[in-house]
């Protein structure tokens, strides 16, 4: 049997264009996450240099992994997710990373900066997101979840306890 291009597709829910537009823009923001944290891990130096070394290759996997499932949940729900380099540098919401060598604490302070925009972008699209489809509500929470726990493990290195 020869399925026509013209046909339905199979599965029976599709995302709406705002949600799929949402989607994308979590989608180039986890992609940016992904070469942020890469671009870091080559070029930083400094004090604790083999942790955060280390902590940033989690960082990209947790990123990486995040930007597939967002993408595999785009096509479940019909959507056709975008992650070309044009797109991902014209879409995200994440600052640029410094070229070149940096110190260990200036790039902690980077990479924060940069998990807190694509989480960000997660927190401004959930809403809505939730409203037309709590499925794909529960996975940006998880990504959430694992993107905050990856800004304190970064972010601990700079923090001082607090007085009681």
């Amino acid at each position: 049997m020869t399925v026509s291009a013209t046909q339905a597709p199979i599965n029976t829910f599709q995302a709406s264009k705002e949600l799929a537009t949402n989607l994308q823009a979590v989608l180039v923001d986890l992609i940016a996450l992904d070469l942020v944290g890469k671009q870091a891990h080559w070029n930083i130096v400094g004090p604790n240099f083999r942790d955060l070394h280390l902590n940033l290759d989690e960082l990209v996997g947790v990123s990486r992994e995040a930007s597939d499932e967002i993408a595999e949940r785009m096509r479940a729900l019909s959507a056709s997710p975008d992650g070309r380099p044009s797109v991902v540098a014209a879409l995200t919401t994440l600052p640029e990373f410094p070229q070149g060598e940096i110190s260990t604490h200036d790039a902690i302070r980077e990479i924060v900066k940069s998990i807190e925009a694509a989480v960000g972008t997660m927190r401004k699209v959930h809403d809505q997101v939730d409203h037309e489809d709590p499925t794909t509500s529960d996975i940006l929470h998880k990504i959430i979840e694992g993107l905050e726990q990856q800004a304190w493990f970064i972010g601990a290195e700079l923090r001082e306890p607090t007085v009681r």
